[in-house]
């Protein structure tokens, strides 16, 4: 097998962590482990694992350690192997990878590459998808405390605290036109937060960025988009505006977050770009 290196994040230190990590320390024996110890460290180890000589560099851990590794890639001609063990893994199944260690890693020794777009917000890298606006809004206001003791529960207490906000009002803008709206989606594959398809045309191959722009924040509005969404039929609303394009800027008056990957990554204006198969990555 290649020179392989794997980037793990072992901050879930419970004992369904444990477990993992030694499986797939047997799992993978020829592969050199590297720890991450805090917010930043998957990147920096990507970017010595790349200068280091590694043919193949894995992320192994959730989204945010995959957003971290594929910065510290950049557009280096490595590849990227995914074992996905974090709480969310939207990126994973996109590429139709097993959540299964073993037949996650079974995919990854047989070496299949396939070459895919990397999207940008910022400068800073992105592979599956970014949000202005209400759900970078939740991420920001989600205490860790409150995260830590009620999970997923406590997105959602947040979402009800914000949305019963006046939202701020966004500019976005490509290619000589512009649309306002209350929150946006920016997507490089078709997944939202789960097996949710937002971005029911996305193609990880084409060059363009898929966009979703919700002009209404509002109780009644977000439960009719969240079953347009269920049913695949949200990009048909008149309040919702759906295209493709190669960049765009969002702007606004207000300060308002932007997320990159389900992590916090700054505030407007922010200018996103892709950069055509540029990452190859290895998949099923």
């Amino acid at each position: 097998m290649s020179k392989t290196c794997i980037i793990l994040n072992p901050a879930a230190r419970s004992e369904r962590a444990r477990q993992a990590i030694a499986k797939l320390q047997t799992l993978a024996r020829d592969a050199v482990f590297k720890l991450t110890e805090g917010p930043g460290d998957a990147e920096a180890q990507a970017e010595r694992a790349v200068e280091q000589g590694y043919e193949t560099i894995v992320a192994a851990g959730g989204d945010g350690t995959i957003n971290e590794v594929v910065n510290g890639i950049d557009t280096a001609p490595v590849k990227l192997g995914l074992l996905p063990m974090g709480t969310v893994n939207v990126f994973a199944m996109e590429l139709g990878i097993p959540f299964d260690l073993t037949k996650a890693w079974q995919v990854i020794r047989e070496g299949r590459v396939r070459t895919i777009d990397l999207a940008s917000a910022n400068d800073h890298r992105f592979v599956q998808l970014s949000g202005i606006g209400l759900d970078a809004q939740i991420v920001e206001q989600t205490a860790w405390e409150s995260k830590k003791a009620l999970g997923p529960l406590s997105y959602l207490l947040t979402a009800t605290q914000v949305v019963a906000r006046k939202p701020p009002k966004l500019r976005v803008t490509t290619e000589g036109h512009s649309v306002e709206g209350s929150f946006v989606l920016v997507g490089n594959g078709r997944f939202y937060g789960g097996p949710f398809q937002i971005f029911t045309e996305a193609d990880i191959e084409d060059g363009l960025l898929d966009v979703c722009v919700f002009q209404q924040m509002n109780y009644i509005a977000l439960m009719r988009y969240f079953r347009g969404v269920l049913f695949g039929v949200h990009t048909r609303f008149t309040d919702v505006k759906y295209f493709k394009a190669r960049s765009l800027l969002v702007e606004s008056d207000e300060k308002v977050p932007v997320e990159v990957d389900g992590e916090l990554h700054g505030h407007l204006p922010c200018e996103f770009k892709v950069a055509r198969r540029k990452l190859r990555v290895i998949v099923p």
